[in-house]
C-alpha cells in the first residue's frame, strides 16, 4: 500500500545542515499495526510527517497505491491528507467550544458535508469507540481517555485506508493506554493500516511489526508474534544500515516479549 524508496530529508539548523532521514526503504502493508520506535532525534517524526503529506523528501520517492505522493504540490498534499489519512496526535487537539460528535465530525464539514450528513457518522463512530453515551459531552467533561477515543474516531470518519499516530498513549495511564492501543489494533483488521510512533515499549505487544531507527536510518525490523497463549515474540526480519542488534534486543526486553 505505502512503499519508501532511498528517501531522505534534512533539515537546516542555524548554519548547519541535519539529516533527519537517511536512506529510508520500507513497505507498509494493507491492515498492519507497524510501530516505529527509537531515541530521540532518531527521525521518527520526521518519517511519520512524510507518510502524511505534511512535508516532502528532499530525495527519493514515496509511493501510496501506486500514486507518488513524495512531489505533490500544496493543494494535491491537502487533497492526500483530507482523504486518505487519520492524523491521532499525543495533545489530542480537540476543539473545547464543540460537543464530541461535533468534534469528529470537522472532517467532513470540511469538506463540504452538511451536519445532516455528518452527524449520523460521527454518532457510529463515537458508538465504535464505545462513547456512544459521551456524544453531547465538551473535551473538558471528558478523561484523557475518552478525549484520545474521540480522537480516534475523528480520525475514522472519511474512511482512510491510512492512519497515523504520534504517540498516541503518551498522556494517558497504562490501563487506559492499553484500551487505546487494542483500539488501534481492532481497526487494523477492520483493513485500515495504523503506523505509530511511541516511545512506550509496553505498545510493541499490540503491533504487527516494529521498525527501530536510528540517526535517521533503519535498524531493525522485528515482526511480532502471538502464541494461544497471549504470549508474545518478537522475530528479526530484516537489519538496516543503523542495525544495532544488542540495542534491538535491550527494546523487546523492555517491552516485555519474548525475542526469538
Amino acid at each position: 500500500m505505502l512503499e519508501l524508496t532511498d528517501v531522505t530529508k534534512e533539515y537546516r539548523v542555524g548554519k548547519q545542515s541535519v539529516r533527519a532521514l537517511d536512506g529510508i526503504s520500507l513497505r507498509i502493508e494493507p491492515g498492519e499495526f507497524t510501530a516505529i520506535i527509537g531515541p530521540s532525534g532518531s527521525g521518527k517524526s520526521t518519517l511519520l510527517h512524510l507518510l502524511g503529506a505534511l512535508d516532502s523528501p528532499d530525495t527519493g520517492s514515496i509511493r501510496f497505491q501506486d500514486r507518488e505522493i513524495g512531489d505533490l504540490d500544496d493543494d494535491s498534499q491537502s487533497e492526500f491528507r483530507r482523504h486518505q489519512v487519520g492524523f491521532i496526535f499525543q495533545f489530542f487537539n480537540l476543539l473545547p467550544t464543540l460537543t464530541a460528535w461535533e468534534n469528529v465530525a470537522i472532517p467532513k464539514l470540511l469538506d463540504g458535508n452538511g451536519l445532516r450528513k455528518a452527524k449520523p457518522r460521527a454518532l457510529e463512530l463515537l458508538d465504535l469507540v464505545g462513547l456512544a453515551d459521551r456524544a453531547e459531552h465538551r473535551p473538558a467533561e471528558l478523561s484523557g481517555g475518552q478525549m484520545q477515543r474521540v480522537a480516534v474516531a475523528r480520525a475514522l470518519i472519511m474512511g482512510p485506508p491510512l492512519i497515523l499516530a504520534d504517540e498516541p498513549t503518551g498522556n494517558l495511564d497504562s490501563k487506559t493506554g492499553a484500551a487505546i492501543l487494542q483500539l488501534l489494533g481492532d481497526i487494523t483488521r477492520a483493513g485500515n493500516s495504523v503506523v505509530m510512533v511511541t516511545h512506550d515499549m509496553g505498545a510493541v505487544r499490540y503491533c504487527d511489526r516494529v521498525i527501530t531507527l536510528r540517526d535517521g536510518q533503519i535498524g531493525s525490523i522485528e515482526k511480532v508474534e502471538r502464541d494461544d497463549n497471549g504470549e508474545v515474540r518478537t522475530t528479526p526480519v530484516g537489519f538496516g544500515p543503523a542495525a544495532d542488534s544488542e540495542a534491538a534486543e535491550d527494546s523487546a526486553d523492555d517491552a516485555g516479549v519474548v525475542r526469538a
